[in-house]
């Protein structure tokens, strides 16, 4: 009787493809990792500590993560020198979708210790590197079309109460552009002793580094991520040890406007299947 396949593997041409490739052993073993909620995502064991395979889903858009393996694989590769960032071996297209080899990185997710994250960011605003992504939201302008863009696709009465909520600061756009992660939420941040690692470059922009300092610093996602937001004691020191006083001050001018359209990415989660944004929604609207 011929075997069942393991609906927890990758499909079985791409694991014949990375073999005769040569990035795989013939007995190669795959563990399934779920710290991802968008991918599908695999260790594949090996003795010098392992590889990730990410096969990317082409369904459900995201209107605020890009998931772009091309973005990923140009990040992976211009980053190799920096050491917070994984290597990348190889790319290829599947037929249901493209997909990324990468060795993988030792730690576990990040639970405390703000400044590090901090640190870790403004490392990665300060590089100047040849990378072609799109543009990033850049002031509140950029910020309220967005929010509204997302708000456009949720239809329960919680959209009323969100769009009478919208800020109405007015805050330019930034002169200084630069790369950014673009998700650079608890569960893209792995921790192996003082060594800080970001993965999940699908979503990476040239825009304002305020979006990562947000992103990072979002109640819905720290509690999401980590299980609980970030107490004023962490927030604050994470926005010291960034040690860019202009950034830090942009950001808390844009804070209300990050916080609005975060609600309005819970609520659209919530409304597509995701019951576990609503504690997010809540948090962000509170914000407000």
């Amino acid at each position: 009787m011929t075997p069942l396949p393991d609906p927890t593997a990758p499909p079985r041409d791409l694991i014949d493809d990375l073999r005769g490739r040569n990035l795989i052993v013939p007995n190669a073993q795959f563990q399934n990792l779920y710290g991802g909620r968008t991918n599908q995502v695999w260790k594949v064991r090996e003795e010098n500590g392992g590889k990730v395979l990410k096969l990317y889903r082409t369904g459900l858009r995201n209107p605020l993560f890009r998931n772009d393996a091309a973005l990923e694989a140009q990040c992976l590769r211009a980053l190799e020198h920096t050491g917070f960032a994984p290597r990348l071996r190889a790319t290829g297209q599947h037929e249901n979708g493209r997909w990324v080899f990468y060795d993988h990185a030792p730690g576990s997710p990040w639970r405390e210790g703000s400044p590090q994250v901090a640190r870790l960011l403004r490392k990665l605003h300060r590089l100047d590197l040849p990378i072609q992504a799109p543009e990033g939201c850049n002031g509140s302008a950029d910020l309220a079309r967005h929010g509204q863009n997302i708000l456009e696709g949720c239809t329960s009465v919680a959209r009323q109460r969100l769009e009478s909520l919208r800020p109405d600061e007015q805050i330019l756009p930034s002169a200084r552009i630069c790369l950014i992660h673009g998700d650079p939420v608890a569960g893209n941040i792995l921790v192996s002793g003082s060594e800080l690692t970001l993965i999940d470059w699908q979503c990476p922009a040239l825009g304002d580094p305020c979006e990562d300092l947000a992103l990072f610093l979002s109640p819905a996602m720290q509690h999401l991520y980590r299980g609980k937001s970030l107490t004023h004691e962490e927030q604050d020191e994470f926005l010291s040890a960034y040690d860019d006083p202009e950034t830090v001050e942009r950001y808390q001018s844009l804070r209300r406007w990050y916080a609005w359209r975060m609600a309005a990415y819970c609520l659209w989660r919530v409304e597509n299947g995701s019951p576990d944004y609503e504690a997010g929604f809540e948090l962000e609207t509170a914000t407000l």
